[in-house]
């Protein structure tokens, strides 16, 4: 395995232990949030936010890692029955199509964040925060995940199979 393969894959990993860090923040944050409103207090602005956004940036972060770890759900009602040859065609296809879908959605993710950028978007809820800051994850993330669909299209191993624990 070449070295570039090797950093992205750890690029990836890091992605997912990141989202696993805002997961666990979220807990922390919501039961901090619960037992300062029971002592009668207001929760500060930031920890809203700061759990709005967790929960934005640890879905995006983790789902390339999620796609390389077959974890997404998928219905196997059809594919148990498909012959081997057939199954490797049909989840190498439904891999290529998700990948083109990644790689749109990463360049309209790249649109968004350019407009944000160019034009001086800001969140304004609780703090003035530049949009792009929110939205920048879109690229990233789409374009991580169309790489490894783009990966199950290409290697031996295939993403669905009639034994694989990620389905229906």
């Amino acid at each position: 395995m070449s070295s570039f393969i090797r950093l992205y894959d750890r690029l990836v990993d890091a992605f997912a232990v990141i989202s696993g860090l805002m997961l666990v923040w979220l807990m922390v944050a919501v039961v901090a949030s619960v037992l300062i409103r029971n002592f009668g207090g207001q929760p500060p602005a930031w920890l809203f936010t700061s759990t709005e956004y967790s929960m934005f940036y640890l879905t995006l972060l983790g789902a390339p890692w999620l796609v390389r770890e077959k974890g997404h759900v998928f219905v196997e009602i059809v594919i148990v029955h498909l012959p081997p040859a057939l199954l490797s065609l049909m989840s190498r296809l439904v891999m290529l199509i998700c990948a083109v879908i990644a790689f749109v959605l990463a360049w309209k993710g790249l649109e968004l964040v350019t407009a944000n950028i160019q034009g001086g978007d800001y969140d304004v809820r609780t703090y003035f925060i530049p949009m792009w800051i929110f939205t920048i994850v879109y690229p990233i993330s789409f374009a991580l995940m169309g790489i490894e669909f783009a990966r199950f299209v290409f290697s031996k191993e295939l993403f669905h199979s009639a034994t694989t624990q990620g389905g229906l």
